[in-house]
């Protein structure tokens, strides 16, 4: 059934759409020509211009060696292979609660071995204590109006965390200073992640960076992503949840990663900066 108009994916098949047209243009062709050096009816093409019909992967080779733009093939196949899944919005996937979302993300934790993290919210989910994810789900589920499967999501946190202390992963992880002051549950909740992030800075496996409130900066603080070694990122937006996989998206966010973790300081700079925000908790 094709997707209504409105959708998000219908949204990305017009995107892909538009770039395919542009590349027809800028080769200085059309509809007919395009159809004749790919070898099909004319409309076919007309067809995936409107994004009435999704392009197979071969369809997009042939299009753009058609228009002498090779080059261009591997991002549009990325981005037309993500249509269905590279934006989602929350309530879809947390119509039956806050476990099965945490569950099924717990392959891909396994099997990376680079993540990268930045957050400007909240304490990354692999460094959370479990009164402190519990705090966060618990304001989710409320906001979102969930199923409360709290209790049962925070423990599958957990586990998805263990990942930190066990196998060969690598974690670099950047967070804004007022994720520090950013009080969810108790002041003792926050006091013990606090003391847990000091803690955390000591395992052989985790760079943690903090950028500070008055580091001179040349990049703004952005939405929340994590990029899971260089084949996917998935960015936190209020609405949904992003999954990227084009290479040139990726490349975007991997550059952003390096241009924020210049800003931050780590060792001993970072945990004044922690024991700072714990004695503010008075």
């Amino acid at each position: 059934m094709p997707a209504s108009p409105s959708s998000s994916a219908q949204e990305a098949r017009l995107a892909v759409a538009a770039r395919l047209r542009e590349i027809m243009q800028d080769a200085g062709l059309r509809g007919q020509q395009l159809a004749a050096r790919c070898g099909w009816n004319g409309a076919k093409t007309s067809r995936i211009i409107n994004a009435r019909t999704a392009p197979s992967d071969a369809d997009i080779r042939a299009w753009c060696r058609a228009c002498d733009a090779d080059g261009q093939a591997d991002d549009l196949i990325a981005a037309n292979r993500a249509v269905d899944s590279m934006y989602v919005e929350w309530r879809r996937l947390t119509r039956t609660g806050l476990l099965r979302l945490q569950e099924s993300a717990a392959p891909l934790y396994k099997r990376t071995r680079r993540f990268r993290a930045y957050s400007s919210r909240v304490v990354p989910g692999v460094l959370q204590t479990e009164a402190y994810a519990t705090a966060l789900l618990a304001m989710v589920a409320d906001f979102r109006r969930t199923p409360d499967d709290v209790a049962a999501a925070v423990q599958a946190r957990l586990a998805r965390s263990r990942v930190v202390r066990t196998g060969h992963h690598r974690f670099a992880i950047l967070i804004e200073e007022s994720v520090l002051y950013y009080r969810l549950g108790t002041a003792e909740t926050m006091a013990e992640q606090l003391e847990h992030l000091l803690a955390a800075m000591a395992l052989p496996a985790v760079s943690l960076g903090i950028i500070p409130f008055t580091a001179t900066r040349t990049m703004w603080p952005v939405e929340t992503f994590n990029i899971f070694d260089d084949g996917q990122a998935g960015v936190e937006l209020l609405s949904a949840q992003v999954t990227i996989t084009t290479p040139s998206e990726l490349a975007l966010y991997a550059s952003a990663f390096d241009r924020l973790r210049e800003f931050a300081v780590y060792g001993a700079e970072a945990r004044t900066l922690i024991t700072r925000a714990a004695a503010a908790l008075g």
